[in-house]
C-alpha cells in the first residue's frame, strides 16, 4: 500500500475528536515512514508520523495545534479498505496521549 500523494477528508469521528468533516489530510510516504499535515476550521496545524506495515495498517502518532491555542498529542491505528472505485478509505482507532486520555474511532476517505 502506498500513501504518497494521497489526499484524504475526515468522513466522520466519535465526538471526543477535535476534527471536523472539513478537515484535509495531505499523506507523504518514504519506504514505509509516512508523514502527514492536516488542518480545518478546527485545527490550524497538524502533524502526523507514522509507520505502514506490510498488511497496508498504519501505527501513527500525531501531535496538532487547534485555533483556540491547545496543543494535543495522540497515537492511532489505521486500517485501509479499498473501495470500489480505488480509492483507499481508513478505519482509525485512537486515542489521547494528554488531556482525557480517551479514545474513539474515525473513517477517513480519499479524495
Amino acid at each position: 500500500m502506498n500513501y504518497n500523494n494521497k489526499t484524504f477528508k475526515l468522513k466522520t469521528s466519535t465526538t471526543n475528536g477535535s476534527l471536523s468533516t472539513n478537515t484535509i489530510f495531505n499523506y507523504s510516504q518514504k519506504d514505509t515512514i509516512i508523514t502527514c499535515t492536516y488542518s480545518s476550521e478546527t485545527i490550524k496545524h497538524g502533524q502526523l508520523l507514522g509507520q505502514v506495515a506490510e498488511d497496508g495498517s498504519i501505527d501513527m502518532r500525531y501531535h496538532q495545534l487547534t485555533h483556540n491555542g491547545l496543543f494535543q498529542v495522540g497515537k492511532c491505528r489505521s486500517t485501509p479498505e479499498i473501495m470500489p472505485n480505488g480509492k483507499i478509505r481508513l478505519y482509525e482507532h485512537w486515542n489521547w496521549i494528554d488531556g482525557d486520555q480517551s479514545s474513539g474511532n474515525s473513517i477517513l476517505e480519499e479524495i
